[in-house]
């Protein structure tokens, strides 16, 4: 704390006025005799240093002395003294603008002093790094100021050659390189800029060279004055602000194909030092980078290629508010977010001059779709671009139709138009990405409900740009009020059915792919695509494969599945509706579609950076790269949602339609159990959210099942009391059958014994008549008969 005190008192003064910042200054200067302290020479220095930026020439005059004799007796000594007084020393001898001839005369003074040259040469040597990085920055200015005087003490100093040589051979890149970027760069400028010829070019190259790979060399540039130089190189004010206009130098160039390649390098090297950042750069240059790749690539007469190449050079991490740039100078009022999806859909120029299926063209529509992507990461954006596509809440109002929204809406048109089907392709890649992983933007977008009225073709294309500011749409007739509560998900599942029958397979798989990013995990949006016919829609075109599309299938496979997975709302068609049919066509055949899907030479060709493929055609291999033409099938969004997510419904599927009934509960929980031990993943929660579904479902069809067996037992109970009651009645039938025959038999005795006495009755009479003794018994009763049959006759 001493040296910080003295220092202080110094400055204040003995009697605390304040003093000017020549006394100062002047004050500090005594300070660096060498009767003071080491640690308070230091501090003088680092004072010096702060001062020599605003009071060059009084530093330069009171205390260059001073540090020369500091340079030879201490720095050897101190590395920090060395670091102070090298850094303090150049910066009184780096010209400037307001400065040349005052850096010049410093120059003459530190150059005329032959022993703190000697000194310099020898401190190439030195083993701290910052001291010989200082050393080699004073030197670099001292010869870019006095080259042929500097070159003299070069070749008298005994240490000259081999100091430099070990500079050469340094493994540090920053040291090696020094001055390097300034000599290449005075090459491009005496060249004439980017207008220069192959020189220019080779010195671009080799700054190229000099950055990439090499994080050091990297801060070491960013650290200089040269990224405002490549900014002048490209007429770009290096202070151009959010709010301030491009140039319209910048805007409108001349281009021939050197000055496209010389452009081109200059680009990687923006786009280096952009990317090396990790995020969204915070230096006023590093921003003004960005700025510059925008307004290039939506706001200029370059090249196709090179626009393409600026949009690609944006970092992912994309933070620039796109919305709030308005871009000039030849555009109508139109903020580049507009003008970014715009150029998606209809390419440059509003799609005047191109067909829409020239490659470069294509390259240009996927490197804008690929920048909407890294813009729209947060998911505020997201929603807050689908809220704008909402009808409006009161009736009277006028709905405003945004371009993204009307070429969703499309109908095709018969021939197809490849620029129609080509704009309709990429605008379902941007609302795929606008749904992505986003609920919030899900749940708005079920709200859409476009207008019936939108013309099937597309925005009127005429020779000036037309913005994509959402502009009123002419008042519609009345619509009918089914056609006016048609959803946004209903037309996409109605143009998914007409696409199967028209066999348009462009026009199918744009409409599959956006499906499956919506439906995934939106209950909800599945519940709405089986009402509106999706079921049925999907099942047919995994019935009917054919060999030359090996992708409708798959896909719809894959939308079943998902159909099947998250079918959690009630409604109409539910699970038990989807299982049958999953069942009938068979578990392996599905899994097999969804397999070839991910083996077709579409799906393996996408990249994150393109999407483009060259047209399949041998006739169009020679033909030059602005003539080519391409095709877009998928997108990379979509291939890695389908890697990610094929697996989860692969096992979902397996599990559930083989597992026996009595290991239901045991097999679904080691598979969570096994998930908790392996640690949390995307994939993994996915799975889990599914097993625990299916495991819920198990424990229903457990207590359904004993449900059932209660009725059945109940059943059963039934049915044994009625043959119970059935016994009981027929026992209750049979006494009075009984009883009856009884009385039956009575009447058949007594009418036998009538005539059993009749008969007897007979034979007496014959007997008497014929003299034969009739017994007394015999005769009383045949009396008593006679008798009884007399009485009965009286």
């Amino acid at each position: 704390m001493d040296f910080l005190s003295q220092t202080y008192i110094a400055l204040r003064g003995p009697t605390g006025a304040p003093q000017s910042a020549q006394d100062t200054i002047a004050k500090l200067s005594d300070r660096l005799s060498p009767s003071t302290l080491l640690a308070d020479r230091r501090t003088t220095v680092l004072a010096l240093k702060g001062l020599a930026r605003n009071c060059k020439e009084d530093v330069g005059e009171r205390a260059l002395p001073g540090l020369l004799e500091v340079l030879q007796d201490d720095v050897e000594i101190d590395a920090e003294i060395a670091k102070a007084v090298l850094e303090t020393i150049t910066q009184l001898c780096e010209p400037d603008d307001d400065s040349q001839d005052l850096a010049l005369k410093h120059t003459d003074y530190v150059i005329g002093n032959d022993q703190a040259v000697q000194v310099l040469f020898s401190l190439l040597g030195d083993t701290h790094f910052y001291t010989r990085y200082a050393t080699l920055q004073l030197l670099s200015v001292l010869l870019q100021n006095r080259r042929s005087q500097i070159q003299g003490y070069f070749l008298k100093a005994p240490a000259g050659a081999t100091s430099i040589i070990a500079v050469l051979e340094d493994k540090h890149e920053i040291i090696r390189n020094e001055g390097a970027f300034d000599k290449l760069f005075n090459t491009v400028t005496h060249e004439g800029g980017l207008e220069g010829g192959v020189i220019s070019q080779d010195a671009l190259r080799c700054v190229d060279s000099l950055l990439r790979y090499s994080s050091s060399n990297q801060s070491y540039f960013r650290e200089t004055s040269l990224p405002a130089l490549l900014c002048s190189l490209l007429l770009l004010p290096s202070n151009l602000s959010l709010q301030d206009s491009a140039p319209q130098d910048f805007a409108l160039q001349f281009w021939d194909s050197q000055k496209v390649v010389n452009v081109s390098l200059v680009f990687g090297i923006m786009g280096m030092l952009v990317g090396s950042k990790g995020s969204f750069p915070q230096s006023q240059e590093l921003s003004v980078f960005v700025r510059g790749f925008v307004e290039l690539a939506l706001a200029s007469n370059a090249p196709t290629s090179l626009k393409s190449r600026a949009l690609h050079l944006l970092p992912s991490t994309l933070t620039l508010p796109l919305s709030e740039v308005i871009l000039t100078p030849y555009m109508p009022l139109a903020s580049a977010l507009d003008a970014l999806v715009e150029l998606a859909l209809h390419g440059e120029y509003n799609g005047l001059y191109s067909d829409g299926c020239t490659k470069e063209g294509l390259e240009l529509g996927s490197a804008a779709v690929i920048t909407f992507d890294n813009f729209v990461r947060k998911e505020d954006i997201r929603h807050a671009i689908v809220q704008g596509m909402l009808p409006p809440q009161q009736p009277s109002e006028v709905p405003m139709i945004s371009p993204l929204l009307h070429t969703l809406c499309l109908s095709p048109s018969s021939p197809l138009n490849i620029a129609n089907v080509t704009s309709a392709h990429l605008a379902t890649l941007l609302f795929a990405y606008l749904l992505s992983g986003s609920p919030r933007a899900k749940t708005a977008a079920r709200s859409i409900k476009p207008s019936s009225n939108i013309p099937g073709e597309t925005l009127g294309q005429g020779p000036l740009f037309v913005p994509a500011d959402s502009t009123p749409a002419p008042t519609p007739p009345e619509e009918d009020e089914e056609d006016a509560s048609q959803s946004l998900l209903h037309l996409f599942a109605e143009n998914l059915s007409l696409c199967f029958l028209s066999q348009g397979l462009r026009t199918t798989m744009r409409n599959a792919t956006v499906c499956l990013q919506w439906l995934w995990d939106d209950p909800k949006a599945v519940r709405e695509f089986l009402e509106a016919g999706g079921l049925g829609t999907l099942v047919e075109p995994i019935n009917q494969t054919s060999e030359s599309e090996d992708l409708i299938p798959g896909l719809c496979a894959f939308l079943l599945g998902i159909c099947y997975e998250f079918n959690r709302e009630l409604g109409e068609i539910t699970r038990a509706t989807v299982h049958p049919i999953i069942s009938r066509l068979g578990v392996d055949v599905l899994l097999g579609h969804m397999t070839r899907v991910q083996e077709h030479d579409w799906f393996k060709s996408i990249a994150p950076e393109s999407m483009v493929l060259c047209y399949p055609s041998e006739a169009l291999q020679n033909t030059p790269p602005a003539e080519q033409e391409g095709e877009i099938w998928l997108h990379w969004s979509f291939v890695d949602f389908k890697i990610k997510s094929t697996g989860v419904w692969q096992r979902t599927l397996a599990l559930w339609l083989h597992r026996q009934v009595s290991s239901k509960t045991r097999t679904i929980t080691n598979h969570v159990d096994l998930l908790a031990v392996t640690g949390p993943s995307a994939e993994s929660a996915m799975l889990i959210n599914s097993l625990k579904d299916i495991r819920s479902q198990v424990q229903e069809i457990d207590a359904l099942q004993l449900r059932l067996k209660e009725l059945s037992a109940t059943e059963a109970r039934l049915a044994d009391s009625e043959a119970r009651v059935a016994e009981l009645e027929a026992e209750l039938q049979t006494p009075d059958g009984k009883k009856r025959e009884v009385e039956k038999e009575q009447e058949d005795l007594l009418v036998l014994l009538d005539d059993l006495s009749t008969e007897r009755r007979r034979d007496k009479q014959r007997m008497r008549e014929a003299g034969m003794e009739v017994s007394g018994d015999e005769a009383d009763g045949d009396n008593d008969e006679e008798d009884e049959d007399q009485g009965g006759e009286e």
